[in-house]
């Protein structure tokens, strides 16, 4: 599938800030089921973006801008070409053993609650493991609702999302690792873009869903959310141990007094471009 997708970021504070630095996770990488055409970034000020790669692999953009200024604009569009590769993930870049993916982190601590449900994915899936996440992504999609209503913020916890029982993308990920971790398999956060043909689920600016490491099969992208396995409709761009280490931007500024954030997305075909999705977060 050829998906072409435009994220835009904008930041504005209610005094002038008088400086920002900011780090993006926001551009794809090449592997076997994903082919990235053309990407760009683009900055509202005039500064020097510098290019890196962080521990896990992922392609981050540093720069800092000295104020004053009341807005912030940051953009990333491109193109890329998609296979559906059914959930298996091969050729990227691999930087650590599975078993870091084990480390707990304060967003996706098991809880009993989280513990116990993953013991009864267990006890239903057996000795199979791609059985047992199966089970987990089945049960997680039907017991927690999807609710982009302020229900959770970026700092609800897998404990918290799993008993409100509803929540973002973000948290139905960060449930899903904290289950599998809790039963010693080793599972990572997946920040990336998601194309819905027919529009009918509406999403936060970004989408995210799980990665799992299968024996004899490798890492599995599991997107609870959805349901399913990944597919060509999935724009992988960031992993980390989770959100925290897979968010599209973060930052720090110098005054600014209050802040206001805007994302908007587009992700589309460009072969079908009557079937495309907006999306928006404010």
């Amino acid at each position: 599938m050829r998906i072409q997708v435009s994220h835009e970021t904008v930041y504005r504070y209610g005094q002038p800030a008088r400086g920002v630095i900011q780090t993006l996770r926001l551009t794809p990488r090449n592997h076997e089921s994903q082919y990235v055409l053309d990407w760009r970034i683009d900055v509202s000020e005039n500064c020097q973006v510098d290019q890196h790669e962080d521990a896990f692999g992922n392609i981050t953009h540093v720069f800092n801008v000295d104020g004053p200024l009341s807005e912030l604009r940051i953009l990333a569009e491109g193109e890329i070409d998609t296979q559906d590769a059914h959930g298996v993930v091969r050729g990227g870049i691999e930087r650590f053993p599975p078993s870091l993916y084990l480390r707990e982190t304060p967003l996706t601590q098991a809880d009993q609650a989280i513990a116990d449900f993953a013991a009864d994915a267990r006890k239903a899936g057996g000795d199979n493991v791609l059985a047992v996440l199966h089970q987990l992504l089945d049960r997680l999609h039907e017991g927690i609702e999807y609710d982009d209503k302020s229900a959770t913020t970026s700092a609800t916890t897998a404990a918290e999302a799993f008993a409100l029982k509803r929540g973002v993308c973000q948290d139905f990920t960060h449930v899903f690792i904290s289950a599998a971790r809790s039963l010693a398999i080793p599972a990572r956060y997946i920040g990336g873009h998601f194309f819905r043909a027919d529009g009918a689920t509406v999403q936060e600016a970004a989408h995210a869903w799980a990665e799992a490491f299968v024996p004899d099969l490798g890492w599995i992208a599991f997107d609870a959310a959805n349901g399913l396995c990944a597919t060509d409709a999935h724009v992988r761009i960031a992993v980390g141990l989770d959100y925290l280490g897979a968010a599209p931007t973060r930052g720090a500024r110098y005054g600014g007094g209050d802040e206001a954030l805007d994302v908007t997305v587009r992700v589309s075909c460009p072969f079908n471009p009557s079937q495309s999705q907006s999306q928006s977060q404010s």
